[in-house]
């Protein structure tokens, strides 16, 4: 996560490049399992990961790469799923169980949903205007843009200092929750209800959010927070888990019968924290006066499901590999994967960036330490931008207390119910093809 948040956060300097294409290598060696062992949680060497050369006061040292680590995690996964799988007859495998039970989304329908956006015509059109706004050619990172969000065009410095000065620690933040509240449309009252139902801790890794499982207690956001206050980094990603931690506590409380609490699946609870982030500067008090406001957010949330649903359809066929190739090993599994996330490529991506055969949609921690979890982020999107389309000039806070209060219906009737159609990618295409006649 870090690593590709750093890379995000260098579209805003006007050296950002190197920097990019060096986190890009850190990845690179990651994926292939030959970064140095001797690297990992570790400070005694310098590295470079370009040449995969290590250096101690100054002279090369020999090294050990990484024993496929990486992967012996992701099978050992697979191998504990695959022994529930006698037990759930109705769901006899681990994708069946995530898909089928968890999402209620069938994991064909999913895979075909993804496959409509990112073999869709308009990629193109949206590549070639990134292209002209970066003014070169595209690079296989460049999947993570960050340029059409209008803090691409603040600097990283001010952006860190104002939220440190806001959020010296977790306890400042914590204080202002209520005022988030209702810079968002809550009520003094309702604000203070929800607020008080969430506690803050720093975290050691991004962040995560863990919503209360009974009325009595209290959710969880936790958020980087360094010694001289929380930068912006931390402060965007606190948005994003106090955007479950809202909804999490809306759909324990308002949900008429605690069997429905929740949300349909983690998609849904994705959604609402995107849109918590995407108000991350109004809720700094920083103004956004681009009249093409809306267009770049639609464009903005194109490209990162664009980018997301490929790794998504990378972690789905890796484990249907999986259960064709029971009895892998790691360094077996490891080729898989690579073969797997370069045809995913080379199909819909190599095309769009003139360069094929780069396996950079392997890269997700997810898909190690979180079985299938990948496919929710991308439904998220998507089901953002339709909530997104149906709160304009409602308010947001009511609304989301009206669709959060349904509960944990399937997804289809809870779409129906909150926004007036199911899951699509089309009013998103649409969005962006709209967009393009404005933005430049």
């Amino acid at each position: 996560w870090n690593l590709r948040d750093e890379l995000k956060s260098q579209y805003s300097k006007e050296n950002g490049l190197p920097q990019q294409k060096l986190i890009y290598e850190v990845m690179l060696r990651i994926i292939n399992q030959d970064i140095p062992q001797e690297m990992v949680n570790k400070n005694e060497y310098q590295w470079n990961p370009v040449e995969n050369k290590i250096f101690k006061d100054g002279k090369e040292t020999a090294f050990q790469p990484e024993p496929n680590t990486r992967y012996k995690y992701l099978l050992d996964n697979f191998l504990a799923m695959k022994d529930v799988d006698p037990f759930t007859p109705y769901y006899p495998t681990y994708i069946s169980r995530q898909f089928d039970d968890d999402m209620e989304m069938p994991q064909e329908k999913v895979e075909e949903l993804f496959i409509s956006l990112v073999s869709s015509p308009t990629i193109k059109k949206v590549a070639e205007l990134i292209k002209k706004r970066l003014g070169r050619d595209l690079q296989p990172f460049d999947i993570w843009y960050d340029g059409f969000k209008t803090r691409s065009t603040l600097s990283e410095d001010f952006l860190n200092q104002s939220t440190k000065t806001k959020y010296p620690n977790t306890q400042a933040l914590k204080n202002d929750l209520p005022n988030i509240l209702v810079k968002l449309g809550y009520n003094p009252e309702k604000a203070k209800f929800i607020s008080d139902k969430i506690e803050v801790d720093a975290s050691r890794g991004a962040g995560h959010a863990w919503g209360a499982e009974m009325k009595s207690e209290k959710a969880r956001l936790r958020t980087r927070v360094g010694k001289d206050g929380m930068n912006y980094k931390g402060y965007n990603i606190a948005v994003h888990e106090f955007g479950h931690n809202v909804e999490q506590t809306l759909t324990l409380h308002n949900v008429d019968n605690y069997f429905l609490k929740g949300v349909p699946n983690t998609a849904f609870t994705e959604a609402w924290a995107f849109i918590f982030q995407k108000r991350d500067l109004e809720l700094l008090g920083i103004k956004e006066d681009n009249p093409n406001k809306e267009h770049l957010m639609a464009l903005d949330n194109f490209w990162a499901s664009y980018e997301i649903m490929g790794v998504s359809l990378v972690d789905m066929n890796v484990w249907k590999w999986l259960y064709k190739n029971p009895k892998a090993t790691p360094e077996q599994l490891k080729q898989a994967v690579i073969d797997i996330a370069k045809e995913v490529w080379n199909k819909y991506y190599a095309e769009i960036f003139g360069i094929k055969d780069q396996p950079i949609l392997a890269i997700y921690s997810h898909m190690i330490d979180y079985p299938l979890y990948l496919s929710a982020y991308p439904i998220g999107h998507l089901i953002e931008f339709q909530i997104e389309k149906n709160v304009v000039n409602k308010n947001l806070a009511d609304e989301m207390v009206r669709m959060c209060s349904q509960g944990s219906l399937t997804p289809d009737i809870w779409m129906k119910k909150a926004v007036g159609n199911v899951v699509s990618t089309q009013p998103m295409i649409e969005a962006a093809e709209e967009a393009l006649k404005f933005v430049n």
